[in-house]
């Protein structure tokens, strides 16, 4: 009787590996994915609103390649922040502001569990493919397909990484333009993004970095810092 294969969740996960900031898929295909800053469109004047999807519409039909808009829910995170407000606490030597504040405290505790808070990240993927989309559909392409074994490296990843960074920029810019904040995920923030989405409770509890509780503009500060640091190599 022939032994059945183990099904494990990481034969489910598309990603082979993430290198650069690039990620390189079972299939062949390449991603890179970029957090994008929301704004309020209901805020913005009737003709502010009209400008913004006429330019979003030439922002789109600009484009030659597709791209995936991903918008991730989750349950508000708020356990760092509690954590420092309770060292603020214990650390207060006025009697009066350490009660105010471990008031506040149990009142956030509270609101977290009566109310099911949610916070949204938008994101968007940029793919690069090193042959042709198959039949089924874009939504199936973009992280999935049938394993075709390991993409050849080297040098030809040097060449592809240069090309989808240019798709990167381009949309990147498109965006910009738009009024949209945005910033692309290096590799160790991609590694937290697939941890913390494949496994929900327990990046709760066993953080890598708390990208979470990352704006745009903190990546978009670190990354100016480390090519500052670079340059000075």
């Amino acid at each position: 009787m022939a032994k059945k294969t183990k099904n494990s969740t990481q034969n489910q996960v598309a990603i082979r590996e993430i290198r650069d900031g690039i990620l390189i898929l079972k299939n062949g295909g390449y991603r890179t994915v970029i957090m994008v800053n929301a704004l309020n469109f209901n805020l913005k004047s009737v003709q502010e609103q009209e400008g913004l999807i006429g330019s979003y519409q030439n922002f789109l039909n600009g484009l030659s390649f597709p791209i995936q808009i991903v918008t991730q829910s989750r349950t508000l995170d708020l356990d760092d922040y509690l954590d420092s407000l309770k060292k603020i606490a214990n650390q207060q030597s006025n009697d009066l502001l350490r009660t105010q504040t471990n008031e506040y405290i149990n009142f956030v505790n509270e609101l977290i569990g009566v109310a099911n808070i949610m916070s949204k990240t938008f994101y968007v993927v940029i793919p690069y493919e090193t042959s042709p989309l198959k039949s089924g559909g874009f939504f199936s392409n973009l992280f999935g397909g049938k394993n075709k074994g390991p993409a050849s490296l080297g040098k030809r990843f040097e060449e592809i990484q240069q090309e989808i960074n240019e798709r990167t920029s381009l949309v990147s810019s498109g965006l910009a333009s738009l009024g949209l904040s945005n910033a692309q995920l290096n590799t160790q923030e991609l590694i937290e993004l697939f941890y913390s989405s494949y496994n929900i409770d327990t990046a709760r509890r066993q953080k890598l970095f708390s990208i979470s509780n990352v704006d745009v503009s903190i990546i978009q500060k670190a990354q100016e810092q480390q090519e500052e640091d670079n340059g000075t190599i």
